[in-house]
């Protein structure tokens, strides 16, 4: 799950595998895969570090956590 902020102020968690699309219009949009929409004061690039984070922390990425810091060859 990755914590986003709503354009109101309030933050929320999103389960950043359901994320299909990330825009921005300018404000940043994220389209979940069932269609719906959610407008975040984070940016683009913001959201995608997020979401590149989450990704590893579950091992998505192939990559341990115990070894982010390593110099383990990446594959």
């Amino acid at each position: 799950m990755i914590t986003l902020t709503r354009l109101n102020g309030k933050q929320f968690t999103l389960n950043a595998i359901y994320i299909e699309q990330v825009e921005a219009f300018p404000d940043t949009t994220i389209t979940l895969t069932n269609g719906k929409k959610f407008v975040v004061r984070e940016s683009v690039e913001d959201v995608m570090s997020l979401v590149e984070t989450f990704y590893r922390n579950i091992s998505v990425l192939g990559l341990r956590r115990e070894a982010e810091g390593s110099d383990v060859e990446r594959q």
